[in-house]
């Protein structure tokens, strides 16, 4: 993944400004030196991402003239120009969040999210929707909710990535999380889009959901099974209902067919090729499943590790291992390497952790090891 000075870099912030004072807005606002911005370019050095966005913004702000309308033409000017784009707008949306929901204009709410609509195919605008989603989320949502029509991919996406209640590196929106049901409008209107990236933002919107409200997730997700509107939806659906999928959740493992395993399923292990993991070392281990009983038997095949916390507690995370329908008298032998490697998401504590396999829902015997840092 880029770093924070390769996607907002010092050079990112100077073509910025360029191509800024190379603009003449409509009206009697001409280009202006950008002063504020090119200074801004040399105190990014300390910063983190959204620190970066944040300096860029302001400096923006302060080269702009003072009312939202005339900082929008400046915008709208400067998409005549193909070198506007790419990380260098990001900053910019943000700009435009900040003061059209600060103006005393009505109309400029609505302008604003206009202009978000028509920076997002040069650099996704979901960030800065945030921004206007807190201010007024139902006035908000109800010009989100053309987006949907658009024959832009990118402005539909918009519409749905950004109004996830869990959106990544973006500020929190609290009312989305309490009332996850008013984005379902979006993601019924979405869930069957000709473009790929649409659908997938459709199903990281609706697994979101499924972390505060299971059982809007999985009706929701019902719903657009049993219409079967495309032969898209049903990887859709499996990608929406991942997580409750590894939280081994009843009605999600039922909607995808997973019912709960049969006494005639032989799950043996796990079997672990060393009891012991050392840093930078990976847990090898297998199991066998044997469908002993007459009929096939879906399954959803994960992995559970109990990791051992700072406190000395354990904290079981899950994984993927296969989704497999085995035929009956069919056995199936599986293996794999779990790293334990240091990563900057998860950081490895010594002692006894423990494995378990789960499939549909239901887990084994735990086998327990040590890792010895």
């Amino acid at each position: 993944m880029p770093t924070a000075d390769e996607l907002i870099s010092a050079d990112t912030v100077r073509q910025l400004a360029r191509v800024l004072g190379a603009t003449t807005a409509p009206g009697t606002y001409g280009s202006t030196r950008w002063s504020a911005v090119r200074a801004s370019a040399g105190s990014l050095g300390p910063l983190g991402l959204s620190q970066r966005v944040g300096a860029v913004r302001d400096a923006l702000v302060q080269d702009l003239p003072g009312t939202y309308q005339a900082a929008a033409d400046v915008f709208r000017a400067a998409l005549a120009d193909p070198g506007f784009s790419g990380w260098m707008v990001w900053p910019v949306s943000e700009a435009v969040a900040v003061m059209a929901v600060d103006s005393d204009r009505s109309a400029d709410f609505e302008d604003g999210l206009a202009l978000l609509a028509s920076l997002t195919p040069r650099l996704t605008s979901e960030f800065a929707l945030r921004a206007f989603l807190n201010a007024d989320l139902g006035r908000a949502l109800r010009t989100v909710g053309t987006w949907t029509a658009s024959a832009d991919p990118s402005v539909r996406r918009l519409a749905s990535e950004g109004t996830r209640p869990r959106l990544p590196w973006a500020k929190q929106v609290p009312e989305l999380r309490r009332r996850p049901s008013v984005t379902v409008p979006i993601l019924d209107a979405l869930h069957t889009d000709a473009d790929e990236v649409v659908r997938r933002s459709v199903a990281n919107h609706l697994n979101d959901i499924s972390r505060l409200d299971p059982a809007l997730a999985v009706s929701t997700a019902r719903g657009w099974s049993e219409r079967a509107a495309a032969d898209t939806t049903p990887a859709v659906v499996r990608h929406a209902m991942r997580t409750l999928v590894k939280q081994a959740d009843p009605a999600a493992l039922d909607l995808l067919g997973f019912a709960p395993p049969p006494e005639d399923l032989i799950v043996t292990g796990p079997r672990l090729l060393s009891a012991k993991v050392t840093q930078d070392d990976a847990l090898a281990f297998g199991v066998d499943l044997t469908n002993e009983g007459p009929r096939p038997v879906r399954l959803a095949v994960d992995y559970v590790i109990h990791y051992v916390k700072a406190n000395g507690t354990t904290a079981p995370r899950v994984f993927k291992l296969t989704t497999r329908t085995l035929a009956a008298g069919e056995r199936l032998v599986l293996e794999r390497r779990h790293s334990f490697r240091p990563i900057t998401t998860r950081r490895h504590y010594p002692g006894e952790h423990a494995l378990e396999i789960q499939v549909n829902g239901r887990r084994s015997e735990k086998a327990t090891f040590v890792v010895d840092l």
